[in-house]
């Protein structure tokens, strides 16, 4: 569980494969000290030993949150 202050690209790995867990995620916004948070919560698969409880939460500030949004459009080619 963190607040994400910045994002980059990690040019020294590579991503070998797609973790084979799958879990659900979803998604809340609200205000912390007068600043617009959104955050990523995500649940326990079935494999887990409680199935569905919050797992991992990652939290993006405005300026991390417009970082993510320029770095999907450039990585998947998303138009605005």
């Amino acid at each position: 569980m963190a607040l994400v202050v910045s994002l980059e690209k990690d040019e020294g790995r590579e991503l070998r494969a797609a973790h084979p867990t799958r879990v659900p995620c979803k998604y809340i916004v609200g205000e912390c000290d007068g600043r617009k948070v959104l955050q990523l919560n995500t649940y326990g698969s079935g494999e887990r030993a409680h199935p569905g409880k919050l797992s991992q939460t990652l939290q993006f500030d405005e300026d991390a949150a417009s970082q993510l949004f320029r770095m999907l459009k450039s990585e998947f080619g998303f138009e605005e």
